[in-house]
């Protein structure tokens, strides 16, 4: 059957959906990745299983929130397997699949062309290998010049072998929208730092938008010739960056904590662009994110639901899924049946998918927000930080992280989990089988 996966189990066969297939391939890399952490070489002291776990979960899922130092209570193998774990996560691990699959030049069947359809959240399967093969050049390329660029600032500073392995682990979790970093402040040494400001923000970018959007602008080249979800994901992020830039300025330029504290206006602009970036799932900071103000941290939470790019390294619930809601709400106003933009239309299968995924992430992220008010201790700004960040695999954090309890810790993770895998996909799962296509007659139902 077409959009069903088959998994042998002894002598029976379970039928899964590929999403269902996805997510245990997901989960299994999580469990083995936490194994690899817990092991003595990969740490420097003992280190409780819980905490390697939560820090898989948050590599695969490009999270980066962490209730240990990754710089100082991982070994360089610990660092080389989270930023293994950061890769697998970012660009997907059907990704990985196909390469490997094809290395021993074994052919694509189609349920594994159909998993990785829903890993890349693409319409169909035609074109798949093609997309691959620019997924991994993509990426390679920008984690290579990135962390060329990261070495000039990383080796002066800490010396060849750590500088350069510094150099390639930013730049490896910056593409990969992922926030992990080997220092304890994040990036807040180099708050007025130029090339950082510019390389690590531009890495991210790079990796929200998606590789589609990338591959698009680099073939054709001019803006008339980009398909129309090309324009929509670089029209949409460039209005996100310049709003969420000059708010943030706005908002913290006389807060002592954030930005007030910086010594002069070029310090103040550089963590302004920074701060008003990074929510859109990189998780990095120059400034401490505990001590931003209550509109600071409304707007940053904000930023961290709507995310990047459909096939990116970002998560979220999409540019692309906010300019439709506000287009179908245009619309509506309007009276107009469909939905008009860049000289093209929209159908109703768009708004619908929108509208399922509105759904399914204010669930997600209020079922997660009622389950830790439940047992968290401390300010509900905080909490709520907390469970909007790990659902954007963003991995901001207010301070809450390391305070959690057990039952916090699990929240979290399976919030990370369900913002990575796509809560999109948990509606596919949830749904069993395809309900019949039956026209019945239409009544009207009064709203508002």
């Amino acid at each position: 059957m077409a959009g069903r996966t088959y998994m042998k189990i002894g002598s029976s066969r379970l039928r899964l959906s590929p999403p269902a297939v996805l997510a245990l391939l997901y989960v299994s890399m999580i469990l083995a990745g936490a194994f690899l952490l817990w092991l003595p070489m990969s740490q420097t002291g003992a280190m409780r299983f819980a905490d390697a776990l939560f820090t898989a979960t948050s590599a695969v899922t490009v999270t980066g929130l962490v209730v240990v130092d990754t710089g100082a209570d991982f070994t360089v193998l610990g660092q080389g397997i989270i930023a293994a774990l950061i890769q697998f996560g970012g660009l997907g691990l059907m990704v990985f699949a196909v390469l490997v699959l094809s290395a021993f030049g074994i052919p694509l069947g189609m349920p594994h062309k159909v998993m990785l359809r829903e890993d890349l959240n693409q319409a169909t399967v035609s074109d798949l290998g093609k997309l691959v093969r620019l997924i991994l050049l993509v990426a390679l390329a920008c984690e290579a010049v990135g962390a060329v660029i990261l070495a000039f600032v990383f080796i002066p500073e800490f010396g060849w072998a750590h500088g350069s392995w510094s150099a390639v682990f930013h730049a490896i979790s910056a593409f990969n929208n992922a926030g992990f970093s080997l220092y304890p402040d994040s990036l807040s040494a180099w708050v007025a730092h130029p090339v950082v400001n510019l390389v690590v923000p531009l890495m991210f970018i790079l990796g929200g938008l998606g590789f589609i959007v990338v591959g698009d602008v680099y073939q054709k080249r001019r803006w008339r010739t980009l398909t129309l979800h090309s324009k929509l994901m670089i029209f949409g992020t460039f209005l996100l960056i310049v709003i969420g830039t000059a708010l943030f300025g706005v908002l913290e330029w006389h807060n002592p904590v954030t930005l007030g504290g910086l010594e002069d206006t070029g310090a103040r602009l550089w963590a302004s662009w920074f701060q008003g970036v990074t929510p859109r799932t990189a998780g990095f900071n120059t400034i401490d994110t505990s001590g931003m103000g209550e509109a600071a941290s409304l707007m940053t939470m904000v930023l961290m639901v709507v995310g990047g790019g459909s096939t990116s390294t970002a998560g979220g619930v999409k540019v692309t899924t906010l300019i439709v809601m506000i287009l179908a709400t245009i619309a509506f106003f309007r009276r107009q049946p469909t939905l008009h933009v860049f000289g093209r239309s929209l159908g109703l299968e768009e708004v619908l998918k929108v509208m399922a995924l509105g759904t399914i992430s204010v669930v997600v992220m209020f079922t997660g927000l009622f389950v830790m008010s439940l047992t968290q201790e401390g300010p509900f700004l905080d909490t709520c930080f907390e469970v909007v960040s790990a659902f954007g695999t963003v991995g901001l954090s207010r301070g809450q992280t390391g305070e959690l309890d057990g039952l916090g810790r699990a929240v979290i993770m399976v919030i990370m989990f369900l913002g990575r895998v796509g809560p999109l996909s948990l509606g596919f799962f949830l749904a069993a089988r395809t309900a019949p296509r039956v026209r019945y007659p239409e009544a009207k139902v009064y709203l508002g």
